[in-house]
Formats: C-alpha cells, sequence, structure tokens
C-alpha cells in the first residue's frame, strides 16, 4: 500500500458529493458552516464579556464564581453528556440545532480563561484614564478592552471553529434528520457495517471538509500575527 495512489479517481468526489438519501453533501457542508459560525460568533462575544467582568468589574461573589468557572474546566464532557441530554430532551429542544448553540452563549470556561490571562497584560491606567474621559464600563469594554483583546479572539475563532466543525458526538446525540446532519456525521454515514462501504466517496469528503478549517486558520493567522506585533503600547 502507498501513500500516494497511482491512479487518481475523480468519481469518488462526485459520488461523494450526491450524499445519501436524496441530500447532498452540500447541505452537510452548510448545516456544518452555519453550527460552527453561529457557535463561534457566539463564544467570541459571551466569553469577551465575561472575561472582561472577572478582570476589570469588581462585584460580590467575584472569586466563587471565577473558582465555579475554573472548575467546570475540570470535568470531563462525558460526565455532563446525560444530564444535558435529559435536559434538552425535556425542553423539546432535541431534534434541532439549539443543545449544539446554546451553550456557547454563556461564555466557555477555556477562552474566558485565556482572555482573562491575555488582558491582564492590558494596562490598567488605559481604564483610567479613559474614565477621566467620561467612559463607563461598557464604553471601556468596547473602545479599549476588546480592540485589545484582538489576538487571543483571533485565537479563539480558530481553535473554536476548528473543535465545532470537527465535532461529531453532539450532533450524533442530538440530530436525528438526515437533512439536518453535519459533514462530521454525514461522512461516518458511507460506512455500513451490514453492507458495502464506500471508502472511496468517505475519504473524499474527508479531504473536502479539511478545506474550510485550512482557509479559516490560513485566513486569521495573518491577523493573529499583526494582532500580536501591534497591540503593543507606543510611546
Amino acid at each position: 500500500m502507498d501513500l500516494i495512489p497511482y491512479h487518481w479517481r475523480i468519481e469518488n468526489f462526485t459520488n461523494g458529493y450526491k450524499g445519501f438519501g436524496g441530500i447532498s453533501f452540500q447541505i452537510f457542508f452548510q448545516n456544518s458552516l452555519l453550527v460552527a459560525s453561529i457557535s463561534t460568533l457566539a463564544t467570541v462575544l459571551s466569553s469577551s464579556c465575561v472575561a472582561y467582568a472577572f478582570s476589570r468589574v469588581p462585584f460580590k461573589g467575584r472569586n466563587l464564581w471565577f473558582m465555579a468557572m475554573i472548575g467546570t474546566m475540570m470535568l470531563p464532557s462525558q460526565i455532563i453528556l446525560v444530564p444535558q441530554y435529559i435536559i434538552y430532551n425535556k425542553l423539546h429542544l432535541v431534534g434541532t440545532y439549539l443543545p449544539l448553540l446554546l451553550p456557547h452563549f454563556f461564555g466557555q470556561a477555556f477562552f474566558i480563561y485565556q482572555m482573562m490571562q491575555f488582558g491582564a497584560g492590558i494596562p490598567r491606567d488605559l481604564d483610567e484614564a479613559a474614565i477621566i474621559d467620561g467612559c463607563s464600563k461598557y464604553s471601556i469594554f468596547t473602545r479599549i478592552f476588546l480592540p485589545l483583546l484582538k489576538p487571543s479572539i483571533v485565537t479563539t475563532i480558530i481553535i473554536q471553529f476548528y473543535w465545532k466543525w470537527d465535532d461529531f458526538m453532539s450532533p450524533m446525540i442530538y440530530l436525528s434528520k438526515p437533512n439536518l446532519y453535519t459533514a462530521s456525521v454525514a461522512i461516518k454515514n458511507f460506512a455500513d457495517s451490514t453492507s458495502t462501504t464506500d471508502y472511496g466517496a468517505m475519504f473524499a469528503m474527508s479531504t473536502l471538509s479539511l478545506v474550510p478549517v485550512f482557509l479559516i486558520f490560513l485566513f486569521f493567522n495573518r491577523y493573529l500575527v499583526e494582532g500580536i506585533s501591534g497591540s503593543g503600547i507606543k510611546g
């Protein structure tokens, strides 16, 4: 067996793109793009707000809530899988995209902590100067904290998009209709233990599924480097 094949078969891509059950693979790619994009945007907005509150806004019980957030990072996702499913099932949300999207609107502990660590390097003198100029805490967040957080935000976009695009377990559990499947679940359906498995189509679609992730990294990597080099304070 050679890593590089001697004969290239384009029909594997055409057969794979036809999908199955009368559903084109374009639908599965669109579903994955929708879920990954919304969850990434929600994660960036919610996590940056929580990170700003923890690092810049004094409030009662802040240390307690911070420790609780850190504690959630130590819990394996498999532990909360069953309780989450029971909750979403009672809310009649199973079979929709909401179980895949809702948690991201309330912040993700990993990215909150990452933004807090990056935000610690932003001088508080900027906040004090903004307050003297009449800025509120909301203005400080939108005009100072968030723009200077650009490298951390770009890192969040790259990692979160990759995680959500590559997620297989959650869509497999919560989605039951084939027209709602994401690309990761749809690729698995090319493998059939009771019949013939179309490995050519499966690997062809697996290759195509890498393109969006590669493009996201290629596009935002430039902004990541620019943000790191340009986020310092110039005298």
